[in-house]
């Protein structure tokens, strides 16, 4: 089965992961898919496969006959999709780009006015949505780049190689994918994230991340007899939202700056409630960004009475080039191994964060590699055939060591 075969199969299968879910994994559809890619796994040939009771596959092939011991190298995806956008009935369409905006359906379209590096991809075979939901190739096409090197490794015995070992994790996308991955049974050396990102990105430093709710306890008055009575909850959280500074959002901000991102609200007279996410690859700044929070609602509770406003931060994960710096080899080996297959490698932070920025802190150093796709999360999503074949290449030759 080819990677582009294997990825318009997967992305059949709608597996949104759900943040207001307790569970493990977060929704049912990624069990199904799950089970279906450990049944794949089987198939091609790989040995110790097996989808544990939270929803993770596992499976490994044996090292080649005389190199027992080799390091072992990890490869990791994650089957879930982002909950911002549905990710069920998913009509992906395949485009031969000639140039010009690529059309989804009668009212969206790819426009080149807002998507400039559209130009680069003339003459790519284009996988995209039809313009209702996303695509899945975050991280769908990680997926089925892994298993396209697996499946040519295994048939091409002459190809020597340590142990390699694959992991495909559920609900990454709400910030779990880590939670209750197997470093026991994963059992490497090191690993990668094939994870999202343009053809030949490579990235081992992360943004620091925290959540942020803020919720606001008004008081709600008949509007007729309010008058100096009243404290309408949604109207503070208003005020707070124009506290923080305007330039220091995802909108406005690139490369290393960090930024405060309002991701949901809701609310009436009574209560509101404001979840931010927080993040900066600088720890020094990321810890001055929560102070900023924290000393925004102490201000405001000394304004509008205390415990008006309530918040509550955690942290989600740090960034890991700390922990990949000791180890620049496994960042020089993909750098090669991206040369090799004819890719121009692009080291580049990631504004965002990986299953392998958790790991790295937790022991398993485990940088981030492209996928070759764009605009993920959204309806204008796309990925091109030929850089998920490229991006095969480039793993086959990281499984040889």
């Amino acid at each position: 089965m080819t990677v582009s075969e294997r990825f318009l199969k997967y992305v059949s299968f709608g597996t949104n992961s759900n943040e207001d879910s307790e569970s493990c994994p977060s929704t049912d559809s990624q069990l199904v898919l799950g089970r279906y890619l450990a049944s794949e796994l089987e198939g091609i040939g790989l040995q110790e496969v097996v989808i544990d009771e939270n929803g993770y596959v596992y499976g490994v092939i044996p090292a080649s006959k005389g190199r027992e011991g080799d390091p072992s190298i990890g490869f990791i995806a994650h089957m879930d999709t982002s909950p911002a956008v549905s990710g069920d009935n998913i009509k992906p369409q395949i485009v031969k780009y000639d140039g010009g905006d690529i059309k989804l359906n009668d009212s969206e379209s790819i426009r080149v006015s807002e998507f400039p590096y559209l130009d680069k991809y003339i003459g790519c075979d284009i996988i995209t949505t039809d313009g209702t939901t996303l695509l899945g190739a975050d991280d769908k096409a990680g997926i089925a780049e892994i298993f396209t090197a697996c499946e040519y490794l295994i048939g091409n015995p002459e190809i020597t190689h340590g142990r390699i070992a694959v992991c495909i994790t559920p609900d990454e996308e709400i910030g779990r994918g880590a939670d209750r991955f197997d470093l026991d049974r994963f059992a490497c050396d090191w690993g990668y994230t094939i994870d999202g990102g343009e053809l030949g990105e490579i990235e081992y430093e992360n943004f620091n991340a925290a959540s942020a709710k803020i919720t606001v306890h008004g008081v709600n008055i008949h509007p007729g007899s309010a008058k100096n009575k009243m404290k309408n909850a949604s109207l503070l959280a208003a005020k707070l939202i124009s506290m923080l500074p305007d330039a220091e959002t995802p909108a406005h901000t690139e490369g290393y700056e960090g930024f405060y991102h309002l991701c949901g609200m809701s609310g009436d007279e009574t209560t509101a409630t404001l979840q931010y996410i927080i993040r900066d690859h600088d720890m020094e700044k990321f810890e001055e960004k929560k102070r900023f929070i924290v000393n925004l609602v102490d201000y405001l509770n000394g304004v509008y009475g205390e415990n008006t406003f309530e918040c509550s931060l955690r942290d989600s994960y740090y960034n890991m080039r700390e922990k990949i710096l000791p180890h620049m080899h496994i960042i020089s080996s993909a750098v090669d191994a991206m040369q090799k297959a004819g890719v121009e490698p692009m080291i580049v932070p990631i504004r965002g964060g990986t299953d392998g920025a958790r790991l790295s802190f937790e022991g398993l150093p485990c940088p981030n590699l492209s996928t070759g796709g764009a605009n993920f999360h959204g309806i204008h999503e796309f990925i091109p055939i030929q850089s998920m074949e490229k991006m095969v290449e480039v793993i086959v030759t990281l499984m040889q060591g």
